[in-house]
């Protein structure tokens, strides 16, 4: 699969409405966290809380250079509440755009990679003993649990940048994220215990593969090939031609990812501008 500008924008652009959309849930439930979105350059600029790993600048720098006024703008209203500007800038932008961020301050963060796949049945079985359900009301406190305790303990592989969040704020996040159009949340259970959760967001014929986790005692079992597949199954089902996934470079979420079929699309430089001097 080859990824040229106007794929990377389809995707960029999906995962920007995405973000808008987690603002405007969390503007329902929180709405002390004023947040907000403001469009730039084709992409939008997105502020959904203090500390949320949805504050971010996406989806930008595909119809031209970059629009220096509203990043003016966008950099105002986030150094009014002492958020740092995250840019997650796609390799296939606009070239002028990188060395333009530089000259007004922002530092390359890290990196986070973007690969994909045809939507196309897949027939291979489940690991034995591993099930995969789709999340019910009562399940959801056993969801987010995996879910904050998977992130706080990284498999250590791959270059993966400091994003940690109190894992208070991380419930939080999660919650809010379960409110969003278009958004299913999955459980996988070993013997009936539940070990693994994971995520899939429909944005028309896109299928948002996101946010799996297996708690450290049950890695290498199978179980994020089995919520993998589960997710292939249902955006098929709903009519998606491509599923995308992003993960940090060299780590086993990207080894299991391509054992499934997916392919290296384009990297995006995450680039911050802080107020701290």
């Amino acid at each position: 699969m080859f990824a040229d500008a106007p794929l990377a924008a389809r995707i960029d652009r999906s995962e920007a409405r995405l973000c808008a959309d987690i603002a405007a849930s969390v503007q329902a439930r929180h709405p002390e966290s004023a947040p907000f979105v403001l469009p730039i350059s084709g992409g939008l600029a997105v502020y959904a809380g203090r500390a949320s790993p949805t504050n971010k600048v996406i989806g930008l720098g595909f119809d031209g250079p970059l629009d220096l006024d509203a990043l003016q703008t966008i950099e105002a209203r986030w150094r009014e509440r002492n958020e740092p500007v995250r840019i997650e800038l796609s390799i296939l932008a606009d070239a002028t755009i990188a060395p333009a961020l530089s000259e007004r301050g922002y530092r390359l963060h890290g990196f986070e990679n973007v690969l994909a796949r045809r939507v196309t049945p897949d027939h291979s079985a489940m690991a034995a003993g591993v099930t995969v359900e789709t999340l019910r009301d009562e399940d959801l406190p056993a969801w987010i649990d995996i879910a904050v305790t998977a992130f706080q303990n990284l498999d250590g592989t791959g270059s993966v940048a400091d994003d940690a969040m109190p894992r208070e704020e991380l419930e939080r996040v999660l919650r809010d994220f379960g409110e969003v159009p278009g958004f299913t949340r999955y459980l996988a259970r070993i013997d009936g215990q539940p070990v693994g959760e994971a995520a899939l967001r429909i944005d028309g014929d896109l299928a948002q593969v996101a946010g799996a986790g297996t708690l450290p005692a049950f890695r290498g079992r199978g179980v994020q090939k089995a919520l993998l597949q589960q997710r292939l199954a249902d955006a098929r089902a709903a009519g998606c031609d491509l599923a995308v996934v992003t993960t940090a470079p060299g780590t086993r979420s990207q080894d299991n990812v391509m054992r499934r079929g997916f392919v290296l699309l384009y990297t995006r430089a995450v680039l911050l501008k802080r107020w701290d001097g």
